[in-house]
């Protein structure tokens, strides 16, 4: 059986009509931090399991709401995701050390506004950043990630385009 995961990141306080009804076809929605105003997760898609993570903009509500990490197991793959985690190879610090320690799967993060999908031959693990679904920052294009895990692996990846930053 798969589920599907709809991964956004870097809401900044921003979350529109299209990206919630990108979201209703998703069993769990997953959210890599800079989420900003609480509201935003409140708003999406009743019925999804939510894992998320905060992030450097984020407020104390959402630090007590999520934890800076999430590290879980589904459907085989171990999922690692955090909001700073840099990119292949050179990840920020101490994250390499934990991705190594921990031997994920699958490590996400976000922060960059720059959606980018990767295997980390050196990590031995699928880097995921979805780039940012929200209007804040230098990023051109708001995008997210849909896909499926089935059986440890990930599959039909799909980035999804939201249209330009300002609109």
């Amino acid at each position: 059986m798969s589920i599907k995961i709809g991964l956004i990141s870097d809401s900044h306080s921003h979350i529109d009509e299209k990206t919630i009804s990108l979201l209703e076809d998703v069993d769990e929605i997953w959210h890599a931090g800079d989420i900003g105003d609480i509201q935003v997760m409140d708003k999406l898609p009743k019925g999804k399991k939510i894992r998320a993570v905060w992030g450097n903009i984020d407020d104390s509500l959402a630090q007590e709401r999520y934890p800076e990490w999430q590290e879980f197991e589904l459907e085989g793959a171990k999922i690692l995701m955090t909001h700073i985690g840099g990119k292949p190879p050179r990840y920020a610090k101490g994250i390499k050390a934990r991705i190594v320690k921990g031997k994920p799967n699958v490590f996400i993060c976000g922060h960059s506004h720059i959606c980018k999908v990767e295997f980390d031959q050196g990590a031995n693990c699928l880097y995921l950043n979805p780039g940012a679904i929200g209007r804040q920052g230098f990023h051109h294009m708001r995008t997210f990630l849909k896909f499926e895990l089935d059986s440890g692996q990930i599959k039909n990846l799909n980035v999804i385009e939201l249209g330009k930053r300002g609109q």
